[in-house]
């Protein structure tokens, strides 16, 4: 099949799926906490599965994941939970990385190659490797799901740049759906504010990593920005 063609009809694929998602109204249910939670929890068993299936329809179709976070920590727990969400954002941004180089490249060089977002990232790639990625994952500077699409087109690893991805998300996806949980177990308390505190220097701590590693490195850091 020409190249052309086969880039053509992945496209098409995607935009119909796009639109099924769309018509079904599960943009609307991830977008409200006690609709997307009542969905989750009439599922029973297959709940576990439909999450992390949504998450990853999330990450390739730029949907909301702020709430899909925060409902796991409700539904599974607090572990359980972050486990689930850290599982589907990783595979979802695995899976929107492969569109990218694989299945829709010349298509998203065409549209987007010029776009402002896109330009850094690869100019970032090239000029310092992974460690950009790095940076970009814990300043959250660029949009994230966009990141997805334009590491693709970079000539980035795609095992290091899974790796990368799953340890960045890691700590915002435990500290969101922990407290969620939390709070659906406990409601607000002592403990809760001494928990958000630590949660709190905790974020910090992990805000404060782009900037040594870029003092490490010697990356500009307003490259990035």
């Amino acid at each position: 099949m020409n190249k052309t063609v086969r880039t053509l009809l992945i496209v098409a694929v995607l935009a119909v799926a796009f639109f099924a998602i769309w018509k079904s109204g599960l943009i609307e249910t991830v977008s409200d906490f006690d609709a997307f939670r009542a969905m989750i929890e009439r599922a029973g068993f297959w709940g576990y599965f439909v999450y992390v299936l949504i998450f990853i329809a999330a990450a390739v179709f730029s949907l909301p994941a702020s709430v899909i976070t925060i409902t796991g920590g409700v539904v599974f727990g607090p572990v359980l939970g972050a486990l689930l969400a850290l599982t589907g954002a990783t595979v979802g941004a695995a899976a929107a990385f492969l569109v990218a180089r694989y299945l829709a490249r010349g298509f998203i060089v065409e549209k987007f190659g010029e776009n402002a977002i896109f330009k850094k990232i690869e100019a970032g790639v090239e000029k310092n490797g992974k460690d950009f990625l790095i940076l970009t994952r814990l300043v959250p500077v660029f949009p994230y799901n966009i990141q997805n699409y334009a590491y693709g087109v970079t000539n980035l690893n795609f095992g290091m740049y899974v790796i990368i991805s799953a340890i960045t998300m890691a700590p915002g996806a435990f500290i969101y759906a922990y407290m969620a949980g939390e709070i659906a177990v406990n409601g607000i308390s002592t403990k809760l504010f001494i928990q958000l505190i630590i949660a709190g220097i905790l974020l910090f701590g992990v805000s404060q990593i782009p900037k040594i590693l870029a003092k490490k490195k010697g990356i500009d850091m307003s490259d990035i920005k």
